[in-house]
């Protein structure tokens, strides 16, 4: 896989742009695990083990930012459970890593402050040991990305410290995105007010061009409640019962679209790959290719 990195004025990007470690016999690798056992955490551990395990992605004293799903306050997947995004972080630290930070911006007209409080995720956050950073409530960078559509973007201070990215993104569709899962979390990096110019044009393409100066090193996907249609705070919803893991931002997106496409009624009716925001992140070389280039692990 080649992977194209921005050429920047500062040098600045979230998370470090790096080959995929994920991968088996020349594929990167997607998992796809039963969440009907009970015990969370270890059905997220066992999701990460199947493509690898964390010590593949977190060296003893990394330093992490974690990047949730929190643009609204709604119920999962209109955003995360906080339940997730703590045990997440409880296995980042089991694996070595010496912080973790989590960093949010919630949609314009919200606090992301008061989100966390109002669904139990600062209290969560406090009780695993991680700290907070309300990216609203910071400084910006402003970044050339080397992108077409998205030209220039302002990304969080606080976000651009040498560190490793990793993503807990939920799995749903979006009214003008078509979906929003891995790609689409990088999103909540940008300041407000251009996150509202950029639904206005090529939405699709500008997420792809966002993710040259956002590296996610691990992905983990809640995918046990989705929404097959509306999004992204609400919509019509199924109960896959899954937690996905891979260091691909493009495959996972593309086996959770194959998954809201099984269930009927949903709006996602076009082949995968066709999709504006799969095939930017294609073209710019941001991981898998094309269907041959990975692989499921299913358990």
């Amino acid at each position: 896989m080649h992977l194209q990195v921005a050429h920047m004025s500062n040098n600045a990007t979230i998370g470090t742009a790096r080959e995929n470690v994920y991968r088996k016999d020349g594929k990167v690798l997607v998992s796809k695990i039963s969440a009907d056992r009970n015990g969370l955490k270890d059905r997220i551990l066992e999701a990460v083990d199947s493509i690898g395990g964390f010590a593949k992605a977190i060296e003893k004293g990394d330093r992490i930012l974690l990047k949730p799903n929190f643009n609204t306050g709604d119920a999962p997947p209109g955003s995360n459970d906080p339940d997730i995004v703590k045990a997440v972080i409880e296995l980042l630290y089991e694996h070595g890593a010496d912080s973790v930070l989590v960093g949010e911006s919630s949609m314009m007209s919200a606090s992301t402050r008061k989100i966390f409080e109002e669904t139990g995720m600062l209290s969560g956050l406090r009780e695993a040991g991680a700290d907070v950073k309300f990216f609203e409530e910071g400084e910006w960078t402003k970044v050339t990305t080397g992108g077409k559509f998205l030209k220039t973007v302002s990304l969080p201070k606080t976000a651009l410290e040498p560190r490793k990215l990793v993503h807990v993104c939920c799995m749903k569709t979006h009214r003008w995105a078509k979906f929003t899962m891995s790609l689409k979390l990088s999103v909540g990096f940008m300041k407000p007010n251009e996150r509202m110019r950029l639904h206005m044009t090529h939405i699709e393409e500008k997420v792809a061009d966002l993710n040259l100066v956002v590296h996610p090193s691990l992905i983990i996907m809640d995918g046990r409640k989705c929404f097959i249609n509306g999004g992204p705070a609400c919509g019509e919803l199924r109960e896959p019962n899954l937690i996905l893991a891979s260091g691909d931002r493009i495959a996972i997106d593309v086996e959770a679209i194959k998954m809201i496409q099984s269930y009927a009624g949903n709006n996602l009716e076009d082949e995968p790959w066709s999709y504006k925001q799969i095939k930017r992140a294609v073209e710019l070389g941001l991981g898998a290719q094309n269907e041959r280039a990975y692989a499921v692990i299913s358990k």
